[in-house]
């Protein structure tokens, strides 16, 4: 029981990613509100990251066939290979970058979307907008 404590313990940046995910998703899904979904989404994108980015997080010592070893930025690559250090992994960094990118170009296209939502239906509260939508299929529009 011990050994699972310690080990839940080591790993607390992947549990706050995760609580951060749910919050997000859970935002995303319950709110009717446009804005507040989009919100949502915005803060589940960004768990996302940061649950990604830790994945390449070996700044704690390793356990290796010569003893402990600390992760080091991959720069100066040689002088760190000859002395046996274990460096950090850059590609879920440089990764996360285009999602970051993707993730404003995302943020940005929806809150159009939500603002000519607004300009058609005077209002972004998601039961109202397909109550309109309903009662403008009736009249036959």
């Amino acid at each position: 029981m011990e050994w699972l404590i310690q080990h839940v313990l080591e790993k607390y940046n992947f549990w706050i990613a995760m609580l951060i995910i749910i919050i997000g998703l859970t935002a995303t899904i319950v709110k009717e509100n446009l804005l507040k979904k989009l919100i949502g989404l915005s803060i589940f994108q960004t768990a996302m990251f940061l649950w990604f980015v830790s994945l390449g997080d070996v700044g704690r010592n390793i356990l290796t066939t010569w003893g402990l070893k600390t992760g080091t930025p991959p720069i100066l690559w040689e002088q760190a290979a000859e002395k046996g250090y274990i460096y950090v992994n850059p590609l879920p960094n440089v990764l996360m970058l285009t999602g970051i990118v993707v993730s404003a170009a995302t943020t940005a296209v929806a809150l159009a979307i939500v603002i000519r939502i607004y300009q058609k239906y005077g209002t972004i509260e998601e039961d109202e907008i397909i109550e309109k939508e309903k009662e403008f299929e009736r009249v036959g529009g």
